[in-house]
């Protein structure tokens, strides 16, 4: 697409600790509401309960798979309402990011989700493809929307994400890997804190949207895609060489000259891996930023939501700019997988007040 034909963003879908919707997501967030507390039957290596962020209207006895897929029906609904009175309506496709292969999940996640989708939907999209990229994955998705809607111009991408970490094997798991905040004898400092979550936006060419008479929330201005060689508990040093690239690939070409980033929403958790891999980043790219210090990372907030990071993101990003609360127009969102996956986006937001 030209820089004109760039995707827009029409609308956003969002479920998390701190809100059932985007908008409640983003003000609680913006207030420093957390969705923090015990788990109601786990505990760490000390008898300690498991500190969590889950999704407060889904009871725990609640299996994963199900957890995962309520999540993400609640944030698929909420994208998708502005097109409830479009008729006909225009084909869409969706593109799902799931977590990678890790203890607790079924092997089977993706099928089962889909499966799930297909009784709760119906036949609502043309098309679904599915991924389990973790973190970076939705992002790496609006690469394939905008490959798509290049060859279909008529049609619209949901690009979702789910995830969940409520699962007892995998808090079992996570505390014996010493990536749980706050738990066992050492009282982890550096680890994250589990949560789950789902978010989706709808994106479209510009001219869909003037005929259909949606309003977009933002322009997607650049797209950066790479990975990791050097991955996170491996023992090698990450020097973010895969994030510079990723950021690389979304910014130039899409900054206009003497434009800096007054925006950068991220899925920093916690663990010193991930903020060094940015501190490396910022090194390379500094010039590119008016304060990389102020970044926002909203898993002090909701958790870590993994496969839920991008779109969760975006849904900040388009939210800070139509509300007039952002710094600026060039908001960079970007997110680290734990498989070595790494994306970044340029949005152009609306300009503050």
């Amino acid at each position: 697409m030209t820089s004109s034909d760039d995707l827009m963003i029409a609308s956003l879908g969002a479920a998390t600790p701190i809100g059932r919707s985007a908008w409640a997501c983003a003000a609680a967030a913006r207030a420093g509401l957390t969705g923090f507390a015990s788990h109601p039957y786990m505990v760490d290596a000390v008898g300690l309960p498991i500190r969590v962020a889950a999704l407060p209207w889904i009871t725990p006895e609640r299996s994963i798979v199900e957890r995962i897929c309520d999540a993400l029906l609640s944030a698929l609904r909420e994208a998708l309402v502005p097109l409830q009175q479009i008729q006909p309506r225009p084909p869409i496709m969706l593109l799902l990011n799931l977590p990678p292969a890790r203890p607790g999940l079924p092997v089977d996640l993706a099928r089962q989700i889909g499966a799930r989708l297909r009784e709760q939907l119906g036949g609502l999209f043309e098309r679904v493809s599915v991924a389990t990229l973790g973190h970076a994955g939705a992002l790496v998705g609006l690469q394939s929307a905008k490959a798509l809607l290049e060859a279909r111009p008529d049609a619209m991408c949901v690009i979702a994400g789910a995830d969940s970490y409520l699962e007892p094997d995998l808090l079992e798991w996570l505390e014996q890997t010493d990536q749980l905040h706050g738990a066992g004898e050492r009282n982890n400092a550096w680890g994250f804190i589990p949560g789950e979550g789902a978010g989706a936006f709808l994106v479209a060419a510009p001219s869909l949207l003037r005929r259909l008479a949606l309003a977009p929330m933002a322009r997607v201005r650049g797209i950066g895609v790479a990975r990791e060689a050097e991955l996170i508990g491996t023992g090698s040093v990450c020097t973010g060489v895969g994030l510079t690239a990723a950021v690389r690939g979304a910014v130039v070409g899409g900054l206009h000259e003497g434009e800096q980033l007054s925006d950068v929403y991220c899925d920093m958790n916690g663990e010193p891996y991930r903020a060094d891999e940015y501190a490396f980043l910022v090194t390379r790219t500094r010039e590119h930023f008016v304060a990389a210090s102020e970044f926002v990372s909203p898993a002090d907030c909701w958790g870590d939501v993994g496969a839920a990071s991008g779109p969760l993101l975006v849904a900040l990003a388009c939210i800070a700019g139509v509300k007039r609360y952002s710094k600026g127009h060039a908001a960079l969102v970007w997110a680290s997988s734990v498989n070595g996956e790494r994306a970044a986006v340029l949005l152009e937001t609306a300009a503050p007040a």
